[in-house]
């Protein structure tokens, strides 16, 4: 199985050119056989590699710019595909090789089994990871204590200052009770007080 990379030697544009280096460089560096075909100077490549790219995977105008990859006969996809597959670390899938043996390669997201709190299965956490963890869980603990006290005590407080206020409300009540009796009084005495002086004269 040979990899097809489809580049444009000639091309204008400098940002299909450096990603035709990008590709056919990581492929070059990883020594996976591939064989560059130009699109530019030869029809029958150009034509090849605008009919198999699938209709979903190309652009608006209908006209796939290179780099375009593909496994033999097989589509593998364009730069964009390429970078997020080397970017995952799954490059040979992408590629639909087999990982060379004792290379480092992990398994497509879909494949890996993660648990409920974020975890990959098979990753193991260090000890300090693990402490930093709880320390941090702690923190916010105690911050979601200390909230909490804040508004328990802002309540007891507004609890005691309603007593404080229905307290003094109650006092000023009596208080003004005593003051209308005593002022009730006063006129009394002295209504008492004229009549006494008006039987006088």
């Amino acid at each position: 199985m040979v990899i097809k990379v489809f580049v444009a030697t000639s091309s204008g544009s400098i940002a299909i050119r450096k990603k035709q280096q990008e590709v056919v460089g990581f492929l070059e560096a990883n020594k996976i056989d591939f064989k560059e075909l130009d699109i530019a100077g030869d029809e029958d490549n150009r034509r090849w590699m605008r009919e198999n790219v699938p209709g979903e995977k190309k652009p608006q105008n209908g006209i796939p710019l290179p780099p375009q990859i593909f496994n033999e006969e097989q589509y593998c996809g364009d730069f964009d595909s390429f970078f997020s597959a080397k970017e995952e670390n799954i490059i040979y899938s992408f590629l639909g090789l087999a990982p060379p043996p004792g290379s480092k390669v992990t398994k497509p997201p879909e494949e890996e089994s993660s648990l409920p709190n974020g975890d990959v299965v098979g990753e193991a956490q260090s000890p300090a990871e693990g402490t930093e963890a709880a320390e941090e869980g702690g923190e916010n603990e105690t911050q979601k204590e200390d909230k909490e006290d804040g508004g328990n005590l802002a309540e007891e407080k507004h609890d005691e200052e309603g007593e404080t206020a229905t307290e003094e409300t109650g006092e000023v009540t009596e208080e003004g009770a005593e003051g209308e009796a005593e002022e009730e009084e006063a006129e009394k005495g002295e209504e008492e007080g004229e009549e006494g002086g008006e039987e006088d004269s």
